[in-house]
């Protein structure tokens, strides 16, 4: 099985979809020629016919609010947004157009949008303004799918699945993920939206870790291996979560560290935490810890950033300090 980087994956994705149905098109700033702002969407002006690939001057509110018409209509829109922090200008189109077209309507229409957007970024110095991880806002609004894209597998497996979805579906990748690499397969598959990975076993405590701090969560497995049985779980989407297989892993081992590169307060971390504290409480060794953001800006200034993003020495901390009988 070949090895293939985050871009590629979703590359492969987006072709793959567009070729199966004609109904799909590719809408946003610079994702034609040039290839997107991180050469995700590279090679599919040339692929496709005119009119599957628009470019479109800088207005988020167009490209989402367009997207949400045309999908009322029979298209299946694929909408880019360069980083989440610019979701704000599409907040409305997505919060009380797009999500609630179907409630509105009595069921009678379906809103098939997809609309990818990048995550995180603290460690390229992108600063306040390009490095908010913000999938808890969109948790907020009512019939949208939010979906976090962690690995190369997972990743195509994933937009699959949001493309072919009749609901709206907020895509997050993660700017420091783009060039991760591992094995993805050359045929078509999904992963169904609302399944999470047990990505690891374990016996001691479980580790609930979303995009990049999904790897921080990883190593830090290894490196307690022997001593730390942890048992590591990659959510996948975030609504609908898969409370299930939390809920399952939590009673087994009994403590549970939840990480996630946002704000804690109100936060999708908190929220998980929530979820798991209340249906598998009787089983819990210990409160929840969770491990996130301060409520504050991204910095600019590298040593200040890694002050405020979480890393392998918060999840290990979190995972040390928990009571143990």
């Amino acid at each position: 099985m070949p090895e293939k980087s985050m871009r590629n994956a979703i590359n492969d994705a987006l072709s793959e979809e567009m070729q199966r149905d004609d109904s799909t098109y590719l809408i946003g700033q610079d994702v034609g020629e040039p290839g997107g702002s991180f050469a995700v969407t590279r090679g599919l002006y040339d692929e496709f016919e005119e009119g599957r690939v628009i470019d479109t001057p800088i207005s988020e509110a167009a490209i989402v609010g367009s997207s949400a018409g045309a999908g009322m209509t029979g298209s299946r829109p694929i909408a880019e947004i360069m980083y989440a922090d610019f979701m704000g200008l599409a907040a409305d189109q997505v919060m009380n157009q797009a999500g609630l077209f179907k409630y509105m309507f009595g069921g009678d229409v379906t809103v098939p949008i997809t609309i990818r957007t990048v995550n995180g970024g603290p460690g390229a110095n992108a600063a306040a303004q390009h490095s908010k991880s913000l999938h808890g806002l969109f948790m907020h609004m009512p019939g949208v799918r939010v979906v976090l894209a962690s690995t190369p597998h997972d990743s195509k497996g994933l937009l699959k699945s949001a493309i072919r979805c009749d609901d709206p579906v907020v895509f997050f990748e993660h700017m420091e993920l783009y060039n991760r690499e591992a094995e993805v397969p050359e045929k078509s598959y999904k992963i169904p939206l609302g399944e999470a990975d047990v990505e690891r076993e374990g016996d001691d405590v479980t580790v609930v870790a979303t995009q990049k701090m999904f790897y921080h969560a990883r190593d830090v497995a290894e490196q307690l291996a022997g001593e730390i049985s942890v048992e590591l779980i990659n959510p996948r989407t975030v609504k609908p979560l898969d409370t299930e297989t939390l809920v399952e892993s939590a009673k087994k081992t009994g403590r549970v560290v939840v990480a996630d590169e946002s704000v804690v307060q109100n936060g999708p971390a908190s929220y998980i935490a929530e979820r798991i504290q209340q249906e598998a409480f009787y089983h819990l060794e210990a409160p929840v810890e969770v491990v996130g953001v301060d409520d504050t800006p991204i910095p600019f200034s590298p040593p200040l950033t890694e002050a405020v993003v979480p890393d392998d020495e918060d999840i290990e901390t979190a995972i040390r300090d928990m009571p143990r009988v």
